[in-house]
């Protein structure tokens, strides 16, 4: 088994919200998520997604909220490594303060677009787009969603 622990921002600025176009270095494909990844050893979660988000889209970002964390376990059967993989997602509001939109340098992400929130049922898209915009939109009190169901445009 293996274990993430992510960090996500959802910028949000009239009705559109800041979604980043993946590829994929093994050629599986490219689908939208959302700005973040990866917490480092002894890096702070809310350090980790403002340092994503400028690393990924140029942009430099203020974490004015947490939304809500996500987990989810992968089952071995569909996770990229072949092996039951746990993901657990942080997830901040993110209000862009600078910086100029860009690809990622040498990186995974091609390409940032500010995109209205009624386009997102229409793309190819990571499962932590619709957790981030479900916790930024409904607000739930206890910061957690019912799980959001993969399969058709919405993958893991």
């Amino acid at each position: 088994m293996s274990f993430r622990l992510a960090a996500y921002g959802v910028c949000r600025v009239d009705g559109r919200v800041l979604l980043a176009r993946y590829v994929s270095p093994g050629g599986e494909g490219t689908w939208w998520t959302l700005p973040g990844g990866q917490v480092e050893f002894a890096e702070d979660p809310v350090v980790a997604v403002v340092r994503e988000l400028e690393e990924e889209t140029g942009l430099q970002g203020v974490v004015e909220q947490l939304l809500g964390v996500d987990s989810r376990v992968i089952p071995a059967h569909e996770a990229r490594r072949g092996e039951v993989h746990q993901n657990v997602g942080v997830f901040y509001g993110v209000r862009v303060v600078g910086g100029v939109v860009r690809p990622e340098a040498n990186g995974e992400t091609a390409e940032a677009v500010w995109t209205p929130v009624a386009e997102i049922p229409a793309l190819d898209r990571s499962v932590v787009v619709d957790v981030g915009v479900g916790l930024a939109t409904q607000r739930p009190a206890s910061g957690h969603l019912p799980p959001v169901a993969i399969g058709g445009l919405v993958r893991y």
